[in-house]
């Protein structure tokens, strides 16, 4: 795999750290979870342990029990981080310093390491002590401003979209910083915070406001800009119909058979669309609940307009081109049996996916293992064990 013999030690919990060690996990780095002895049965998130949230964000890694607030936790801690690649954590950014592991204190004892870190804020200014939780991120960083419909007050969207855009960020923030490394023989901070993705999330509605001065609004499921795009109601269901642009209306307007729409001066042209935008879309409900979702959708796409239903997550591992894709990956768990979990979207022409993941460890199920490999033996063990140290 392109990571194996890079070695990881996992400070992180919560989401958006965990979903940053994964991606090097998955891609065959050798993780070393750091967990609490005498761990809860649930997870940072208030999930069970055995749950899925908890399964899917911490397969293939090894889990060490290590209590960082002894003189033995530490110690081993930095034993580890002496050949460690990698660190990786998700504390409140002043936490890191009080415990003496920050990337300054590991450093000293490995230069080549990186050190990833994500806050909710920054590692610094005004708000850097501050708790951060993606649905705060969401509302701060403009999310909830523009999702829903327009006057029904701001929405969240459905899912964690700054934890997970901000690990992603994270991960491949780590693999720059070790492609450097190769190059100049150190490592180095990485870091990322949650209002920083989102407010990268934001993409062209930030552009917009950024470079033109415009802030934009909730839309609903119609598109922020492009006319003639948007979600509607079919004889039997709801899809989503891609018809911006000049090329891709004549093609819908001969699928849809309405003619009519092309030669109609409020309608014939890109800026007579987006100016009789509400018409429009009245128009275009009338005419979409004439046939059904799979109609819509063969008639749509066999004339090259971008057309999906609208699938509840069901049906979306039912999909043929998803389930030929594979991403539900299979593990076999000792404890909890048979499992699938959410699988890599990345595909690597040189390596095969990896479609045979380990799974999530239980509380300290390699301590003994890990420690072994630093050289303590039954004896050593069982004395750190007595100190509360492991």
């Amino acid at each position: 795999m392109p990571l194996d013999g890079f070695k990881v030690i996992d400070l992180t919990a919560h989401r958006a750290g965990p979903t940053a060690v994964r991606q090097l996990a998955d891609w065959g780095a050798d993780v070393i979870k750091i967990e609490a002895p005498g761990g809860s049965p649930t997870d940072a998130t208030g999930g069970r342990r055995s749950g899925p949230d908890f399964q899917n964000l911490h397969r293939n890694k090894r889990s060490l029990t290590l209590n960082l607030k002894t003189a033995e936790g530490l110690k081993i801690f930095f034993e580890l981080a002496k050949t460690a690649d990698v660190v990786v954590e998700n504390f409140k950014s002043n936490v890191k310093f009080k415990l003496g592991i920050d990337y300054e204190a590991v450093k000293k004892v490995n230069p080549r390491v990186v050190y990833g870190s994500i806050s909710g804020f920054g590692q610094d200014g005004p708000y850097e002590g501050r708790p951060g939780v993606d649905q705060i991120a969401q509302g701060m960083g403009g999310l909830m401003s523009i999702t829903g419909h327009a006057g029904g007050g701001p929405v969240r969207v459905g899912i964690a979209i700054n934890d997970t855009s901000a690990g992603l960020l994270l991960a491949n923030g780590i693999v720059l910083a070790l492609l450097d490394r190769e190059r100049t023989g150190v490592g180095q901070w990485v870091s990322t915070s949650l209002i920083e993705a989102q407010i990268y999330m934001l993409d062209f509605q930030a552009a917009r406001y950024l470079i033109k001065g415009e802030v934009a609004g909730q839309e609903g499921n119609s598109h922020p800009t492009a006319s003639g795009t948007g979600m509607f109601q079919t004889a039997d269901g709801y899809i989503n119909v891609a018809a911006s642009g000049d090329s891709l209306w004549a093609r819908f307007c001969e699928a849809a058979e309405a003619p009519d729409l092309l030669t109609d001066p409020d309608y014939a042209t890109t800026p007579a669309r987006s100016k009789n935008r509400t018409a429009l879309n009245a128009r275009l409900v009338e005419i979409m609940r004439t046939r059904t979702n799979d109609e819509w959708v063969e008639v749509m796409n066999k004339a090259g307009v971008p057309c999906g239903p609208i699938n509840t997550i069901d049906k979306v591992f039912a999909d043929p081109q998803v389930q030929h894709l594979g991403i539900a990956t299979k593990i076999d768990h000792p404890k909890y049996g048979p499992q699938k979990v959410v699988g890599q979207p990345i595909h690597l022409s040189s390596h095969p996916q990896p479609s045979t993941l380990k799974h999530t460890p239980e509380p300290g199920e390699h301590s003994e293992e890990i420690l072994r490999g630093l050289g303590y033996d039954e004896a050593g063990i069982a004395e750190l064990r007595a100190k509360g140290a492991v």
